[in-house]
């Protein structure tokens, strides 16, 4: 009977997935930040009527995103550090992303694997879908809100575990709008950064770099990194980046990085990267997820990236397992002096 339920908790574990999303979308712990509430409270100011609210509200104390205490709801620490809006940490972005665009996908699966093709509204698009999407500033900030709820936890490591000492300019290609770049610049505050993106993209970025107290040492560069040449710097980052274009793409962009990068500097790749092994769950997950919101999104290794960076003239120093929400891996190259 173990063995079992143990089939029928993965077939159902989207009850628990859609119970969070729900959750956030309501704006259930950004109400009880400001204080417990009952049942009946927290349905009035929600707005939601469904006689079984008691027991969602319950399914949230079951998932430990609350706590009752008699009749009353409270969030609980968890939710408090990473489900209130505002917070550093916040990762609500992402879970409402998800539940507009990955798991309406995911729902098609069998299709997807059946006929080859990704399942989500921006699939059709390829890669004018980010552009398209990024005119609404609303849409564009919900996206950003998506990314860096991932994206903050890899600047932070890229920030503890490379030597930025002997520099003082690097630039963020693909930086959405900003946020690896501001959390880098944060922590070392002799650098100066770039962020390069669409030049839609330039209001959020100005709008995160006054709000985190960088707009003075972090500028935003727009442009098609394709087209134009990278800001010379002595670091580059690229994360979750190359993923999204073929080979010839790919390339590209890296002797394009390699010409910008000053003598003696570095550029650091980071990805959900696959494993010869190919046993790691979470990594196999995360390019399943890519696959089914664009087409031209595909893997790639470590030992690709590695290869990738030689082939532009980079000399591969380190190769790391962040610890990070989607666990990427980071390759460390440097241009010789």
């Amino acid at each position: 009977m173990a063995r079992a339920r143990a089939v029928v908790r993965l077939n159902t574990a989207y009850f628990q997935t859609k119970v969070l999303q729900s959750a956030v979308e309501l704006g259930v712990f950004d109400l009880l930040a400001d204080g417990p509430a009952t049942a009946d409270t927290l349905q009035e100011k929600l707005a939601v009527r469904h006689r079984l609210t008691p027991d969602f509200l319950d399914a949230l104390v079951g998932l430990e995103l609350l706590e009752r205490d008699g009749a009353e709801y409270r969030n609980s620490d968890l939710t408090a550090e990473f489900l209130v809006t505002g917070q550093p940490t916040y990762l609500g972005g992402t879970c409402a992303q998800h539940a507009k665009l990955h798991y309406h996908a995911w729902g098609r699966l069998t299709e997807a694997l059946r006929d080859g093709h990704a399942k989500s509204a921006v699939a059709a698009q390829g890669s004018t879908a980010y552009p398209d999407y990024y005119r609404d500033l609303d849409k564009a900030r919900q996206v950003m809100t998506h990314m860096d709820a991932h994206n903050g936890f890899t600047a932070d490591e890229l920030a503890r575990r490379l030597d930025w000492s002997e520099y003082t300019t690097f630039t963020d290609v693909g930086g959405a709008r900003g946020n690896v770049a501001a959390r880098i610049a944060r922590a070392h505050p002799h650098l100066r950064g770039s962020v390069v993106d669409l030049p839609a993209l330039r209001p959020l970025c100005d709008e995160l770099m006054r709000e985190l107290g960088t707009a003075d040492r972090v500028h935003f560069a727009g442009g098609d990194f394709f087209v134009d040449p990278l800001p010379a710097s002595d670091v580059i980052v690229m994360g979750h980046v190359l993923a999204d274009w073929p080979l010839e793409k790919r390339m590209r962009l890296l002797h394009s990085a390699y010409r910008a990068v000053s003598p003696g500097g570095r550029i650091a790749v980071y990805d959900v990267m696959i494993d010869p092994s190919r046993d790691d769950l979470e990594t196999l997950l995360q390019r399943l997820n890519s696959a089914m919101i664009r087409d031209d999104n595909s893997a790639y290794s470590v030992s690709d990236c590695e290869g990738y960076l030689r082939e532009a003239g980079f000399e591969v120093e380190q190769v790391f397992r962040a610890d990070t929400i989607t666990r990427d891996h980071v390759v460390v190259a440097r241009k010789a002096a």
